[in-house]
């Protein structure tokens, strides 16, 4: 969740960027931006964001097999053979 305390006109994260970026990385959380008293960008410090991402990815993976486990309880499975022959005619690589 974003800290209601760090929102920023653009104006002054212009203005004073060495001291936005030095509490960006000391603390580890996103400051949003605003343009004309609206919110429009958020910023936050590379390994912030790519921890975000890594763990969106980890989500999205654990959801996949937790559908793909439901589908098979469901008895929607498919042959193997049948897999193999429909991403060989789909991909056109050879068996």
């Amino acid at each position: 969740m974003l800290d209601t305390r760090q929102i920023h006109p653009l104006t002054d994260f212009l203005r004073n960027h060495k001291a936005h970026v030095a509490r960006l990385k000391e603390s580890r959380t996103p400051e949003v931006l605003t343009v004309n008293g609206r919110a429009e960008l958020v910023v936050q410090d590379a390994d912030s964001y790519q921890a975000l991402l890594d763990s969106l990815h980890h989500m999205e993976t654990l959801a996949a097999i937790r559908e793909g486990i439901a589908s098979a309880e469901r008895g929607e499975m498919k042959p193997a053979e049948q897999v193999f022959s429909e991403m060989q005619a789909k991909y056109g690589l050879q068996g």
